[in-house]
């Protein structure tokens, strides 16, 4: 990833990372890979979003889906991507196709912010919160792999081989944050 610090995740403080992207719009259709099942599975996982203040979310992560062919995933992932793990969530606030900002997990809340730029583009802002000092050593790099490969797919680009940019990143983020 030779564009790995152009893209860095920044901690806004010791539970809360953000990540920011300008991916191509309109955002409309950025907002369908959040939020629909088949084009976020192309990205992150797949399930069902009750697109409502207080509607379910079920996410089903199965990252062989999203790997390269043949990959390995380290270790401690084997199960995850081989079996798939499936995640439950509530939506806590929705302004579609804007915002959208959803438990993720047992304890952490994700949101993600979509504005439109000048030259057609949209930034999305995707902050996740209330994360436990072990929770940021694989959501750090997971999210930067992940959000390569949504980059990758809304730019119509073969996706980027998501195990070598999240061992990348990993090790990336554990230098950067150890500071």
């Amino acid at each position: 990833m030779s564009t790995l610090l152009d893209k860095d995740g920044v901690l806004l403080d010791a539970s809360t990372l953000r990540f920011e992207r300008l991916l191509p719009g309109p955002v409309e259709r950025v907002w369908a890979y959040l939020t629909q099942s088949d084009k976020r599975k192309q990205w992150i996982a797949a399930g069902d979003f009750e697109l409502k203040q207080g509607g379910k979310t079920q996410m089903f992560f199965q990252h062989k889906n999203i790997a390269k062919p043949g990959t390995q995933p380290p270790e401690e992932f084997r199960k995850m991507h081989e079996e798939g793990h499936k995640m439950d969530g509530e939506i806590i606030a929705i302004d579609a196709p804007r915002t959208l900002t959803m438990t993720f997990g047992e304890h952490s809340e994700v949101t993600y912010e979509l504005t439109g730029q000048s030259n057609g583009g949209v930034l999305l802002t995707l902050t996740h919160r209330k994360l436990t000092a072990g929770d940021l050593k694989n959501v750090s790099p997971g999210w930067h792999a992940h959000l390569a490969l949504l980059a990758d797919r809304l730019n119509n680009r073969e996706p980027g081989d998501f195990w070598a940019m999240w061992l990348e990143a990993r090790k990336h983020y554990a230098e950067k944050f150890a500071k």
